[in-house]
């Protein structure tokens, strides 16, 4: 069954918008006394009955709510560099909320090679991608933020575990630092890696280094990576 996104309904609105009241209507032919499964985005789904059938505001009953069985119990926060190539990024989007990603930071490194980032059509593919997967929960995305203000910001309380993933001998490797159940922040840099001046910053405010494995991934590549192990740790 198709799932619809209603995050206004933590605001008690009962009400889809005009592109889920189309596609209810029109394409999927739902008709008043139907019943609909809808996604806030906060990790919890809901089974409702149309009450009013109108192709641009679509009312509706809440019958029962429960929570997303995929939803993970610990935070996973990655911050890493958007890529010039902004398909590659929104892959990455998509991917990480096909597994389980709770937030996510653009982060403006010295070797970013991008620093604009349209937002909105960005939510629009994780929106897509959470739907498609039957997930009720989607990861929160943050404006893009510079570096070193990023890391003076983050704090241990929040993420016990804090890592910066970048390619040097001896790191070691993630799996072995990541600890089931518990929330973790982790920077992965842009292609070319963090400089040594941003490696140094991040371990003197705490951030463990690690590895990621000894191919060298691209960075979309990494972020599915660690979303894949915390994901399966967490199992």
């Amino acid at each position: 069954m198709p799932i619809f996104y209603a995050p206004q309904i933590a605001n008690g609105t009962y009400q889809l918008d005009e592109t889920d009241s189309k596609h209810c209507v029109q394409v999927l032919r739902h008709q008043a006394g139907d019943n609909i499964v809808l996604a806030d985005g906060k990790g919890w789904f809901y089974e409702a009955r149309i009450s009013a059938l109108h192709p641009k505001r679509c009312g509706f009953e809440l019958v029962r709510q429960w929570r997303d069985p995929q939803a993970m119990p610990a935070d996973l926060h990655i911050a890493r560099a958007p890529h010039k190539n902004i398909a590659r990024f929104e892959w990455f989007l998509e991917k990480a909320t096909e597994i389980g990603i709770s937030h996510i930071t653009p982060l403006l490194t010295t070797r970013t090679e991008r620093s604009e980032l349209r937002l909105d059509r960005l939510e629009k593919i994780m929106i897509a991608a959470m739907k498609q997967t039957g997930k009720a929960t989607l990861p929160n995305l943050y404006p893009p933020a510079k570096f070193a203000p990023f890391i003076a910001q983050s704090t241990a309380t929040q993420y016990p575990i804090h890592c910066i993933a970048h390619i040097a001998p001896h790191n070691p490797h993630l799996s072995t630092v990541y600890e089931r159940g518990k929330n973790a922040l982790l920077l992965i840099g842009p292609e070319g890696d963090f400089t040594p001046d941003e490696v140094q910053t991040a371990t003197a405010a705490g951030f463990a280094p690690v590895s990621l494995g000894n191919s060298i991934l691209r960075v979309e590549t990494a972020g599915v990576f660690v979303c894949s192990l915390v994901q399966i740790a967490n199992a």
